[in-house]
């Protein structure tokens, strides 16, 4: 089973090689390049197309925002799984909106990294528990103001589909625990995304964990 390819980008040295020398005990990842700044890793992505790519946020020359958003744009295939400080707040929003399929905070557990890997890489997203708790104290320190609420129009099988979908689960274990097919399960998804006005999955966890739906 062929290897998922990732590029390691992150300006300190010993930080890449920490990195490279933990997904190098993984037997189904492969680091096949490092960058040391965005502009860098943009040419890598070009020359090695990565199935993945492991980005610091913070990064002379091209920081990982422009990074991502080029990325995102330029190379739609690849994913983007993201490195942030714990106390990097201001980046997280903006992150996801340049394109980032997932958040890995520098203080997780080492044992974090390959599984949020493996995770963008199957096309979910991966939000670490520490960077989730940031997304979660954002909410709570929110400006207050109410707006419409469009999980109202959701249907009671489509609640169900929605929590089930935030929690990770496939279309196929979907279709399994509610006794429906996959191609069913597609409708759904394509209906209640509709309503809620998201686009992908990432999108549909910010929202779940502000409503409460899931926690952290």
């Amino acid at each position: 089973m062929p290897k998922i390819r990732v590029l390691v980008a992150d300006d300190h040295t010993i930080v890449r090689d920490g990195i490279c020398s933990l997904l190098s005990l993984c037997g189904d990842i492969e680091v096949v390049c490092q960058a040391i700044n965005g502009a860098e890793a943009l040419k890598m992505v070009e020359q090695y197309q990565p199935d993945v790519v492991l980005l610091d946020i913070s990064m002379p020359v091209m920081d990982g925002l422009e990074a991502t958003r080029r990325i995102h744009k330029e190379f739609p295939r690849t994913k983007v799984l993201v490195l942030t400080q714990h106390d990097d707040k201001e980046f997280v929003l903006p992150i996801i909106e340049a394109g980032a399929s997932g958040f890995i905070s520098k203080v997780a557990a080492s044992s974090e990294l390959p599984v949020g890997i493996r995770s963008v890489f199957r096309g979910d997203s991966y939000l670490s528990p520490a960077v989730a708790r940031l997304l979660i104290e954002g909410y709570r320190h929110g400006d207050g103001r109410v707006s419409h609420d469009p999980y109202e129009q959701l249907t009671n099988r489509e609640r169900d589909m929605f929590k089930l979908m935030v929690e990770g689960y496939t279309t196929q274990e979907i279709a399994d625990k509610l006794v429906i097919s996959p191609k069913t399960v597609e409708g759904h998804k394509t209906n209640l995304m509709a309503k809620l006005g998201m686009r992908n999955r990432v999108e549909l966890v910010k929202y779940a964990l502000r409503k409460g739906i899931i926690t952290v």
